[in-house]
């Protein structure tokens, strides 16, 4: 019965996304024309691990679908931490304990992380950094409420407009590491920031509803290495599935994530990758401020799963920014999302994708 209610839901979020979109409280120019690029092949082998369909033993969490031994820490509100990619930010910490993490770009071709703790908390997390236009027309699916160590006043005027309450360098909920020197070394812990968020009257709820409907993928054909090129300006990002999961590389790098001590050091991984191709933009102020990408969330455009070493193609819609994605497959059915640590992209179209 669940699925069938999730399903008719998606049926009308794609109804809606006819609606058109919300009004900004920016100016913008148009959209910059996707430069072309030349990614290097690569040869690499992996083994694809036959996958089976699992039953879910528990309620499933509504931001990753997998099976949630409390079942009371999903009425708790979704925790959205916003995380630095800058090389100088790498390793991050934390990321790996996130129910779900979407990726999205900022300047300089660089790509920022906003990691979702819903079901899931830990007491190290970051580096935490600033917000950009495009985060609360992701964040505001799950919750009220971003973390991030600021931003332009303009862009907080934007996050505060879609109904988001800001959450900066609080104590004891934000703290400075001295290994790392700023804006890369703000980092937070969950469990004092989901007190700090009570205290200013962010809504003490779990999401409405799941990101996407839970069930099998419907693979058209193999993908066991994806390569994204964000920018042209950064080295692609590559995706190899080792090991019966997706792995990150920055480049040829190994993208690693480490613990508060720094003496554990694994690389970055993701069960299910979902990419939704969006149109990119610049942002600008109507007054003081310097512009910055951004990407326009709502409307339609392609989507990607990737899981199991292999991948399903399909499309995205959506009407408003708080609502989440309804995907379907060419035919208008449903298209379904394998449960797993979820690793999610809005990509900006036109940019290339291989596999």
């Amino acid at each position: 019965m669940r699925r069938i209610l999730i399903a008719l839901f998606a049926f009308a979020l794609l109804a809606a996304a006819c609606g058109g979109d919300e009004s900004e409280e920016t100016t913008t120019t148009e959209s910059e024309a996707p430069t072309t690029t030349t990614v290097a092949e690569t040869t690499t082998t992996s083994t694809v691990d036959e996958t089976t369909t699992t039953i879910l033993a528990g309620p499933p969490s509504p931001l990753n679908g997998l099976p949630v031994d409390d079942e009371t820490l999903l009425d708790q509100r979704v925790m959205a931490v916003k995380i630095d990619n800058h090389p100088n930010a790498r390793p991050q910490s934390g990321i790996e304990q996130a129910d779900a993490v979407w990726e999205l770009l900022v300047e300089g071709g660089l790509t920022r992380f906003i990691a979702l703790f819903h079901h899931t908390d830990v007491d190290y997390v970051g580096p935490i950094r600033s917000g950009r236009p495009t985060d609360p027309t992701l964040a505001a699916i799950t919750g009220d409420s971003i973390v991030i160590s600021g931003a332009q006043d303009w862009v907080q005027s934007i996050i505060r407009s879609k109904g988001l309450k800001i959450i900066g360098e609080v104590r004891p909920g934000t703290f400075r590491m001295s290994h790392r020197s700023a804006p890369h070394n703000l980092y937070g812990d969950t469990i004092a920031l989901r007190e700090y968020a009570t205290g200013i009257g962010v809504t003490d709820e779990g999401p409405a509803l799941p990101l996407f409907t839970w069930g099998p993928l419907d693979a058209t054909e193999p993908a066991t290495e994806i390569t994204f090129d964000w920018s042209g300006f950064q080295s692609p990002i590559t995706w190899k599935y080792q090991g019966g999961r997706y792995l990150r590389f920055n480049g040829a790098n190994a993208h690693t994530w480490t613990n508060r001590d720094r003496d554990v050091e694994e690389q970055v991984g993701a069960d299910t990758l979902v990419v939704l191709e969006a149109p990119r933009y610049t942002a600008c102020p109507s007054g003081s401020g310097s512009c910055v990408p951004a990407l326009d969330t709502v409307g339609t455009g392609r989507a990607l799963v990737f899981h199991g070493g292999e991948v399903q193609e399909g499309t995205w819609a959506r009407g408003t920014h708080d609502i989440p994605f309804a995907l379907s497959n060419a035919d208008g059915s449903v298209l379904e999302v394998p449960p797993g640590k979820m690793w999610m992209m809005a990509f900006p179209a036109g940019r290339p994708i291989d596999w």
